[in-house]
């Protein structure tokens, strides 16, 4: 159910400035984005895991706020990681 440590170092070369860059902005929401789409899944076959469930809209409030925090900082950065990530624009 959790990030396989060569997906999250896959995840972390992509979108991070160097291979140990994990902190920065962009390489969180890539990892929350990787976890918010394996629990979507979990979601789907177990529809009354309430826990679960709860824990799915917390990560998906927490990168909304990261975005936010990439929008407000830099917009061509942020429509950027968006494409790559393949999540919709709602970030006001």
């Amino acid at each position: 159910m959790a990030v396989t440590k060569e997906r999250k170092a896959e995840l972390i070369k992509t979108y991070g400035k160097n291979e140990k860059d994990s902190g920065s902005a962009a390489v969180q929401v890539a990892l929350l984005t990787e976890r918010i789409r394996e629990l979507t899944e979990h979601m789907k076959s177990h529809k009354k895991d309430f826990h679960t469930r709860r824990g799915l809209l917390m990560l998906v409030g927490q990168r909304r706020r990261l975005l936010g925090y990439i929008k407000k900082n830099d917009i061509n950065d942020y429509r950027e990681l968006i494409a790559k990530l393949g999540i919709r624009d709602n970030i006001q």
